[in-house]
């Protein structure tokens, strides 16, 4: 854009006020009248004022296809924008004007303003400040964030997250935990921009209480996979029943494509003893005295998903009683012989016991097997 205007500058047969002002305006002058002085801003075109920010910005970061041809960006570390107005104010400079309208007040005390011009100590103050905080900046840029430890290592696996993202109507999620589950690198092939990278989270959540999720998300680097993952797994959310607040109700075994997991219920202070992926799981469900075996394949995929296969098909001592239409009863150590009634059907009793298969179809595990008739060695045993 261009600005013309009028200025009056008193022409006395020198040339310095009319040079003087063409170099701070970089400006075309020319003398209309021996009094005044025509002043035109014609600002030099090239190639960075003729595009806007956004259009140079997808040029320099390799955005679309043809930035990659040309091999911007290639084989290096992926480019973020930055924001170059950081720190900047309207009409602040080194040589320190006090612009009326930009970084001065256009009416002061009843009057219109001047330009005006800050000392020599408050410039060089303002200066050290604006350096000062630019070294700040860059301090806090390569400060790494100090994560809590997960399973092993540098591994993701089991690290603690900030709460989701509030909800729509302001709802936050202070009571749930979220864990990490595991975040790799997966590749897609393109046409144009060949083998692209990018970053697959897996995220559960629970409060503790019975109410568990979890989501994978995926993204060009790993705080938003992870911010897309678990803003994911707060909307998918299950309730998993829990007996007496520490353990599941029943065996299952349960399997999910090549993974298979066999779980078993036990009594309070045994812990839990399984893989460290279900583990983590469990604490956020709730669940502390717990045996789980994985068998098969060990992807962390398949093993949440068959985990939650398993846990939400249970079956609640309620809900058996009420397809049986019998009593539910359990044997526990401290009553010896004598059962407990654990629940009651809400309908009729049914008068006709439970048949009882001749052979029943039970898969054994040959390792129990060997424990159970005492063939079972460790390999460390002389």
């Amino acid at each position: 854009s261009s600005f013309s205007g009028f200025a009056s500058v008193p022409v006395k047969g020198s040339c310095c006020s009319y040079s003087s002002l063409a170099w701070a305006f970089q400006t075309q002058c020319s003398i209309s009248a021996p009094w005044n002085v025509t002043v035109k801003q014609c600002r030099q075109s090239s190639f960075f004022n003729t595009l806007t920010a956004d259009e140079l910005w997808k040029g320099a970061l390799a955005e679309t296809g043809v930035g990659v041809k040309k091999g911007r960006g290639k084989r290096r570390k992926k480019k973020l924008r930055k924001n170059l107005n950081k720190g900047q104010e309207i009409g602040e400079g080194r040589s320190g004007f006090l612009w009326p309208g930009l970084n001065a007040p256009i009416i002061q005390s009843g009057r219109v303003q001047a330009v005006t011009q800050r000392k020599k100590e408050e410039r060089e103050r303002i200066q050290s400040e604006i350096v000062q905080q630019r070294d700040t900046w860059e301090k806090k840029r390569k400060i790494k964030i100090k994560r809590e430890g997960g399973w092993s290592g540098k591994c993701w696996g089991g690290v603690v997250l900030d709460p989701p993202d509030p909800g729509p109507n302001g709802e936050t999620y202070e009571d749930f935990e979220t864990r990490v589950i595991e975040v790799k690198n997966v590749f897609c092939m393109k046409a144009k921009e060949g083998r692209k990278k990018s970053i697959r989270a897996l995220v559960a959540i629970g409060n503790g209480k019975g109410a568990v999720g979890f989501a994978m998300g995926k993204a060009g680097d790993r705080m938003n996979a992870l911010r897309k993952a678990k803003n994911k797994a707060i909307r998918c959310l299950h309730f998993i029943e829990l007996y007496q607040n520490h353990t599941i109700y029943h065996d299952i075994t349960v399997k999910f494509k090549s993974t298979a997991i066999r779980m078993k219920k036990q009594n309070k202070g045994y812990g839990l003893r399984c893989h460290r992926a279900i583990i983590t799981i469990c604490k956020l469900i709730g669940i502390k005295d717990m045996y789980a075996k994985v068998s098969g394949s060990k992807n962390l995929i398949n093993i949440t998903r068959a985990l939650f296969k398993g846990l939400t098909q249970q079956e609640t001592h309620q809900q058996l009683a009420n397809q049986k239409s019998l009593y539910v009863v359990e044997f526990r150590e401290e009553q010896g012989p004598l059962p407990i009634v654990v629940a009651l059907p809400e309908g009729t009793v049914r008068e006709d016991p439970e048949p009882e298969d001749e052979v029943p179809d039970t898969k054994l595990e040959w390792s129990e097997v060997k424990e159970a008739q005492g063939m079972k060695k460790s390999p460390w045993a002389n």
